[in-house]
This record gives C-alpha cells, sequence and structure tokens, in this order.
C-alpha cells in the first residue's frame, strides 16, 4: 500500500468584479476497492454552499454556488489516499476474451457496454482503421492484454507529447495529422482506436504521480480504460506506454472527456479572467 498526499489548487483572477454562477467540482478521487480516500477537504473563497452528489458514472461530484461577488475565485482541494494497485498485472480474462478479435457474449454487458462502442465518424474510423494496421494486422490472433499493451506503447513511441494549456481536446484525427498531442489527446486517440476494434473504452481523469524534481511535483493527468470480460475495466496509459498502476489515481470516468473537467462554472461579468493550477502530489 502506498499512501499519497494530493494538493489542488486553481485561481481565477477576474479583472473586475464578477458574480459567480454554479461550480461543478471532480476532485475527489474515485473510490474502490484499489483505492480508499483517508481524508478530504475543500478550502473556496469566496464562502461557497456545497452539494454533493454522484453521477451516473459513480463520480463524486460537488456544486459550488456563490452569494458573494468577487475578483477572484479560489478552489484548493486536499486528499490523503491510500493506493493498493501496486500489481496491476493480478488479474484473470475470461477464456473466451483471452485473445483478439472476440465480442462480448453476456446480454447485460452487450447493453450496459453499448454507449462506451459508440464509434466515431466513418472519415476517422478509416483513418484509425489503415493507422492500425501498422501495429496489428487483421486476422492476427494475439493476446487481448497484449494488443492493448502494444497499442499504448505504439501511441508512446511514435507521437511527440506536448503539454497544451488551452481548454478542450483534439479529435483522434487531429493527433494522428498533427503527430503530437497532450495526455488527454492521447487518451483520446486511444479510446476511439479500441472501439474501432470493438472494445468498450472510456476515458479517465485524475493525477499521476511522478518522481520529484526541482519543478514537477505531480500532474493532472489522462488515460483510458478498456472492459476486459473477467478482469472488468482496466487501465492503459498511451502517454507513458504503461498498464495503469499505484502511480495513476483516477478521480473521474466518462464515455467522453468534455463530461469530466475537474471544475467547470461560469461567471457574469465583462471583466477578462485568468487561471493559474497547482498539483502537488507526494508520498507520505
Amino acid at each position: 500500500m502506498q499512501r499519497y498526499k494530493i494538493l489542488h489548487r486553481t485561481y481565477y483572477s477576474f479583472a473586475d468584479t464578477v458574480r459567480l454562477g454554479p461550480h461543478h467540482l471532480r476532485l475527489r478521487p474515485r473510490e474502490n476497492y484499489e483505492l480508499r480516500v483517508e481524508s478530504f477537504a475543500l478550502n473556496i473563497t469566496p464562502p461557497a454552499r456545497l452539494l454533493w452528489h454522484r453521477d451516473v458514472e459513480g463520480n463524486s461530484v460537488a456544486i459550488a454556488t456563490f452569494d458573494s461577488p468577487s475578483t477572484q475565485l479560489s478552489i484548493e482541494s486536499e486528499v490523503i489516499i491510500h493506493q493498493y494497485n501496486e500489481t496491476p498485472l493480478d488479474f484473470l480474462v475470461d477464456e473466451y476474451a483471452v485473445h483478439y478479435p472476440f465480442t462480448y457474449i453476456a446480454p447485460d454487458d452487450k447493453v450496459l457496454l453499448s454507449p462506451y462502442m459508440d464509434l466515431p465518424d466513418p472519415e476517422t474510423r478509416t483513418l484509425l482503421t489503415q493507422w492500425t494496421a501498422e501495429f496489428w494486422k487483421p486476422g492476427e490472433r494475439i493476446q487481448t492484454y497484449s494488443l492493448l499493451q502494444r497499442l499504448a506503447s505504439y501511441i508512446n513511441h511514435n507521437l511527440s507529447y506536448q503539454i497544451r494549456e488551452e481548454p478542450g481536446v483534439q479529435t483522434a484525427q487531429q493527433t494522428l495529422t498533427n503527430n503530437t498531442g497532450s495526455c488527454r489527446d492521447f487518451a483520446v486517440l486511444f479510446m476511439e482506436t479500441a472501439r474501432c476494434l470493438g472494445l468498450a473504452s472510456r476515458f479517465v481523469s485524475g493525477y499521476l504521480q511522478s518522481p520529484p524534481s526541482a519543478t514537477d511535483f505531480g500532474a493532472t493527468h489522462a488515460w483510458a480504460e478498456v472492459y476486459l470480460p473477467g478482469a472488468g475495466w482496466k487501465g492503459f496509459d498511451p502517454t507513458t506506454g504503461e498498464i495503469v498502476g499505484s502511480d495513476h489515481i483516477a478521480v473521474a470516468v466518462a464515455r467522453s472527456p468534455e463530461s469530466v473537467p475537474p471544475i467547470a462554472g461560469s461567471y457574469f461579468g465583462n471583466a477578462e479572467s485568468s487561471l493559474d493550477v497547482g498539483v502537488w502530489l507526494t508520498e507520505c
């Protein structure tokens, strides 16, 4: 077991006084048999009323509402977690799905997984099918895990990683055309490629623990999960080229990346705004 402390600070500064609309906060990590939250605290300025709920994906969401106008919004979350996912390869896949290709056979699985198998538009589908042929030939029989690991590794080795501060996510077509992308762009490319292969996949946002340095203390991060019968949702990180392990901390999952920003809200006024975000993730 590893114990981590995550400090996530977000500052919005406004050139003039504004009124703040409701803000949806997805900052509390997802708890399951692999992860336990020891403590969680939110500090918000100006003061906010919080209402918590779990969305349709089981993500913890806090809705913050404000009474006071302000020239700044500060949101700081501090969480301590216990991470148990130290043997990510310790799983068994149902016999019929050990090798690819396969199709999901359980009737309930087919119904529940259908939103995670939506195919991209025909043009993107054709592009991804051609691109997939660079690392897997149709008809080749391969272990399903090995194919997914090959996909993650191929993205990691053949595309150039780039930090993008601007909001939004590139399409898979844009990422392949530019030959570069951020972690969330790589996650979408992985996810849509998996769907073109007939595999249910979803987007994950969270944190990545990395070796400390003078400039890097951890970061928000994104990756993808694929549903493997018998093993459940298994994470793959095309940015690192590896299966997801104890250094990945999931906060929210969704069928599309636009659904799970860490913070989403609005303000009323004509003032320009600026954003400053910092994340510190340390073992404790």
